[in-house]
């Protein structure tokens, strides 16, 4: 088996979520993974600190992208165009990373195991804390940021949970627009 051959990180994860899949998460074992992507287990642990990881790959990078938005948007942007900029870019590299049937295919896994699920919601909660904190950085006040990290996490999981329905076809980005918008027809409605 090959130690360092190109690719290892792509195919470890693909070959983890083939045996998941077929197996089970609790099913599968590291060496299981190393074998069907042909590189050793060392191989896998220079990668991911356990099988668990596998499943989470890029989450920096992808709460980077919702902050660098934040960050790089005009000085002049209203919180809600701070929401939008954050949520278009975080929703657009999201559906261009895998797609949408690998995301299927990881949300099918994650469903299943009670661990994974706490895992996912830490992920999600960390990532508020980002948004926040970058609109913090913005000038935007504690409380209001704090919603705001909340309600961008809250937009894009529900978007996400539509995105990889059946039969769905819509883009992730426009599937969150249309849950800002219902939030905009809420608030409009409670005001009136």
């Amino acid at each position: 088996m090959a130690r360092w051959a190109p690719g290892a990180s792509d195919r470890l994860q693909r070959a983890a979520m083939e045996l998941f899949a077929e197996h089970g998460y609790e099913a599968t074992t590291v060496a299981g993974i190393a074998e069907r992507a042909g590189v050793t287990e060392r191989t896998f642990f220079r990668y991911f600190a356990d099988k668990r990881e596998v499943l989470f790959p890029g989450e920096e990078q992808l709460e980077a992208v919702f902050v660098d938005a934040i960050a790089g948007a005009p000085a002049d942007a209203s919180l809600t165009g701070l929401l939008i900029a954050a949520l278009d870019a975080g929703g657009g590299a999201l559906q261009d990373l895998r797609g949408r049937e690998f995301a299927r295919t990881r949300n099918a896994i994650i469903a299943a195991n009670a661990q994974l699920q706490e895992r996912e919601l830490l992920k999600l909660a960390k990532l508020s804390r980002a948004v926040t904190a970058a609109l913090v950085a913005r000038g935007v006040a504690d409380v209001p940021a704090r919603l705001a990290g909340d309600l961008v996490v809250s937009v894009f999981g529900t978007a996400f949970a539509r995105w990889i329905a059946p039969g769905e076809t819509r883009d992730l980005v426009e599937l969150q627009r249309d849950g800002l918008a219902v939030l905009s027809d809420l608030a409009r409605a409670d005001s009136g």
